[in-house]
């Protein structure tokens, strides 16, 4: 009900009127995203406001509704149709249920590191997974980090695939994700995010897999004994904007938009590679973290990567086999050109 009643009183003072032509008009529009201001993905939107708004000369003002404030990933798709938001960044997941495609971000060791994740999605391979969306009636802007996933356990460290087997893993709504953790025997629940504290505090579960900063900013190193730095999987969004809105942009303006968010893109990505060290430091040295961290050496992570390399074959006629082989062989630098 508040956000309805927020909805309306924003709706007050935010829109557009006049020809789009005129020089003098100006623009206003909404950027939510349900992360906290302080995250690299919050202080990106937070540039990007301010990049639009210098860029313009003021012509387009962009308030920025951080923590979902305004409307969560759940119902982001409605609101934007409406056009009652005009920008935000979904997690990948959440397109899965418009986009079937979107299952391709889940796969397991699908990207060799952060350089081959960018690759693939700043080119031909992400093109096409956004037009998916845009085909909907969606615009598509950027891929933003949120760092690659970790596991972290109570029950047993791990070390090997073995080493799973049995134990009852938290995950978020994904079928890829829950048929990972079936392929090295393990148990995978899905629940909601705010009650796996609890969760692995009670022994509902015995692990979860994680961004650094979710185990970190959650706190989970107080229920946690064991955290294993794997890189298993991407986890990153992807930045939209209501089309009704950007149609009613004149060139000029739309080509500040897609300045502006090239600057964020940048920076976001700076901030996560950034905070992805800092929070591993952290944890290794802050006294009041207990949590055991163990980082697989490559000998180990083939082992995971063969154990779990089954899965994409459950998924070849989901997400398309030809885009699987097609990251696989993308090429990130000149190391991968060897």
């Amino acid at each position: 009900m508040r956000k309805l009643l927020l909805f309306a009183c924003i709706a007050l003072f935010i829109g557009c009127s006049g020809d789009k032509n005129d020089t003098n008009k100006t623009y206003e529009a909404k950027f939510t995203h349900v992360s906290n201001a302080n995250t690299p993905k919050g202080k990106a939107a937070d540039l990007f406001a301010k990049r639009v708004g210098e860029l313009s000369n003021g012509r387009i003002k962009i308030h920025v509704f951080p923590s979902a404030q305004l409307v969560d990933d759940d119902k982001i798709f409605v609101e934007m149709k409406r056009n009652n938001v005009q920008f935000s960044s979904p997690q990948l997941s959440k397109f899965v249920p418009i986009a079937p495609q979107f299952n391709f971000w889940d796969m397991p060791f699908l990207f060799r590191d952060i350089d081959h994740a960018h690759a693939v999605m700043d080119g031909e391979i992400g093109t096409k997974l956004k037009k998916v969306i845009a085909d909907k009636g969606f615009v598509m802007f950027d891929f933003w980090d949120n760092g690659f996933r970790q596991l972290s356990t109570n029950k047993k460290e791990l070390k090997l695939p073995a080493d799973a087997a049995g134990q009852k893993f938290r995950i978020n709504t994904s079928k890829v994700i829950e048929e990972q953790f079936k392929a090295v025997q393990a148990i995978p629940q899905v629940m909601n995010f705010g009650e796996v504290y609890s969760a692995l505090q009670q022994g509902v579960v015995d692990g979860s897999e994680n961004a650094l900063s979710n185990f970190y900013y959650s706190k989970f190193y107080e229920v946690q004994k064991y955290l294993t730095i794997s890189n298993h999987s991407y986890s990153g969004y992807l930045v939209m904007g209501s089309k009704k809105f950007m149609d009613s942009l004149p060139d000029d303006l739309k080509t500040v938009i897609y300045e502006a968010m090239a600057e964020a893109t940048k920076y976001e990505r700076e901030l996560t590679a950034e905070n992805e060290k800092k929070l591993l430091d952290k944890l290794k040295s802050d006294e009041n973290v207990k949590t055991q961290i163990y980082i697989l050496n490559p000998e180990e992570k083939d082992q995971w990567q063969k154990a779990m390399l089954k899965v994409y074959e459950q998924f070849y006629d989901i997400v398309g086999k030809e885009l699987i082989d097609q990251a696989i062989a993308t090429k990130s630098s000149a190391k991968d050109e060897k």
